[in-house]
């Protein structure tokens, strides 16, 4: 079904919803945290129940909305007593069947959090595969997933004039970069994905954001942007016949091209000191590493980039390939499972592919000639948005980058307060075997350090300046002050970097 997008209409349905409470908490507490967890794996039946016989707005508009079950017209006009159910069909949203209201979309609250302050929106989708009750078509427009999460919480914080958002699906991530950026420009190949973009904005009361139809950068052709974020098609997708290729998530190229052709080609759009943000997969292949082909796609760029790519995970190609075809609506067991499996692993075999890395891919246009190539693998769990630390991160590499040993020697630091440090002794003995730093934010790395970097650490209190605290702690251990300096300083900067150690000016 077509979207008409009115912007009276998106007024009364804000207004309606706001009225009846539809956040993201108030839903959970609807059902409760078993069940919730139930909704999110796909089964939405244990939902249904616990809505049963429930006749109040907030169950009425998460029977349709949320779970994309039909309902009475009588019931929904009573839960939205400003659009009314046929205000809800004239936007596209739904159609009738004599006396039910059946939805063709999902309208699902998200919760926001970030510098500028928390808040909540409604993000307008296609029906999932719980809804559809089997494959998806292959023009799905999809909602707000765990990738979408991870790259939003991903974005940098700060201001900026002009953003890009490249393959914009359902406008999660334009409306994000909304909320730094004075403009958004959305693009995508699909006009669906662009209309739900377009509702999204509408629905939100959020203006400033300019969708394109086009693929990659071939809108934008001539135009530079400070910051450019996407989440791309990237998934690999096997070029045969009988798969089935999704808008949302296959970028109609074989293997990791795609990716590969974003990263060469984004530092054509950047202005100088701008910073492009991308999720992404790549192909680890018979003696080729997988980070050592994204570094490739680097150097392949006409426009010199400062690249951070962070590995957080790795799949063998059968994990890979189970993974996306149950993605598509494709159940275990069904007649068409075993066959698509196939597929993925004959095109991987038919590279040499052993394994695919997923990962976050952050890439700057410096003004001069590039100094950061940090290219790493970095698992585990992550305690919140990482935009800030992120940001933090590029701007403590540029201060760095610009400092002298003598000026980092005259520096004043202070340990980050999400720091804590563990010691671990032999029984009775007096001198720890092992001392570990532990970051509680950002990418809760651990580090191993020995005593003469933990002491530096304990002492950045933001009231000695780096120099004067190697030296007391060359005369503490009974070393040479220079032979420590040398050891300890590029050690700092990576503390720096990471975030376990901070300026304190």
């Amino acid at each position: 079904m077509t979207l008409h997008l009115d912007a009276d209409r998106c007024a009364a349905f804000r207004s309606d919803l706001h009225a009846a409470g539809y956040r993201a908490d108030a839903v959970r507490g609807l059902w409760g945290a078993m069940v919730d967890t139930a909704v999110g794996h796909g089964l939405t039946e244990p939902a249904r129940r616990a809505l049963a016989g429930r006749t109040d707005a907030l169950a009425v508009l998460a029977g349709v909305l949320f779970l994309g079950g039909a309902t009475s017209r009588a019931s929904l006009d009573a839960a939205l007593p400003a659009l009314g159910a046929e205000g809800l069909v004239e936007l596209g949203l739904a159609h009738l069947e004599g006396d039910l209201v059946v939805p063709d979309a999902l309208v699902r609250p998200q919760d926001i959090a970030d510098a500028a302050g928390e808040g909540h929106w409604w993000i307008a989708s296609d029906l999932d595969e719980a809804a559809v009750g089997g494959p998806l078509p292959t023009g799905h427009v999809l909602g707000v997933g765990g990738a979408s999460l991870t790259l939003a919480g991903l974005q940098l914080t700060s201001h900026v004039g002009r953003v890009l958002d490249i393959g914009t699906g359902c406008g999660i991530q334009a409306l994000r970069a909304r909320r730094a950026g004075d403009t958004v420009v959305a693009t995508d190949v699909s006009e669906r994905a662009l209309a739900f973009t377009r509702l999204n904005a509408l629905l939100n009361d959020i203006d400033g954001i300019e969708t394109r139809a086009g693929s990659l950068f071939e809108p934008v052709a001539g135009e530079q942007f400070e910051r450019v974020v996407s989440n791309p098609p990237f998934v690999i997708t096997p070029r045969a016949e009988g798969v089935p290729a999704y808008e949302y998530r296959d970028g109609g190229m074989a293997g990791d091209d795609l990716v590969a052709r974003f990263v060469r080609e984004v530092g054509t759009v950047l202005a100088p000191g701008g910073v492009a943000q991308l999720l992404g997969n790549w192909e680890y292949r018979e003696e080729e590493d997988g980070l050592a082909r994204v570094r490739s796609w680097v150097a392949g760029s006409p426009v010199a980039l400062d690249a951070w790519v962070v590995e957080r995970e790795q799949l063998d190609p059968l994990a890979y390939a189970e993974l996306w075809v149950r993605d598509g609506g494709t159940a275990p067991g069904s007649p068409a499972y075993a066959p698509l499996v196939q597929a993925w692993l004959d095109d991987f075999a038919a590279r040499g592919v052993t394994a695919i890395g997923f990962g976050y891919i952050t890439l700057h246009r410096p003004s001069v000639i590039p100094t950061l190539a940090r290219y790493e693998r970095l698992t585990g769990n992550i305690a919140g948005a990482l935009g800030p630390h992120v940001g933090d991160a590029l701007a403590a590499w540029q201060r760095l980058s610009a400092m002298t040993d003598a000026d980092l020697d005259a520096a004043v630091l202070r340990v980050a307060l999400d720091v804590t440090e563990a010691r671990h002794h032999v029984p009775g003995v007096e001198d720890p075997q092992v001392i570990e730093l532990r970051q509680g934010g950002g990418f809760g790395r651990v580090l191993d350090v020995d005593p003469a970097l933990a002491a530096l650490v304990g002492a950045s209190d933001g009231d000695l300046p780096v120099g004067v605290l190697v030296s007391a702690i060359a005369d503490l251990l009974e070393v040479d002050a220079a032979a420590l300096r040398a050891d300890l300083l590029p050690r700092v900067r990576e503390l720096l970097f990471t975030g376990f150690l901070g300026f304190a000016d």
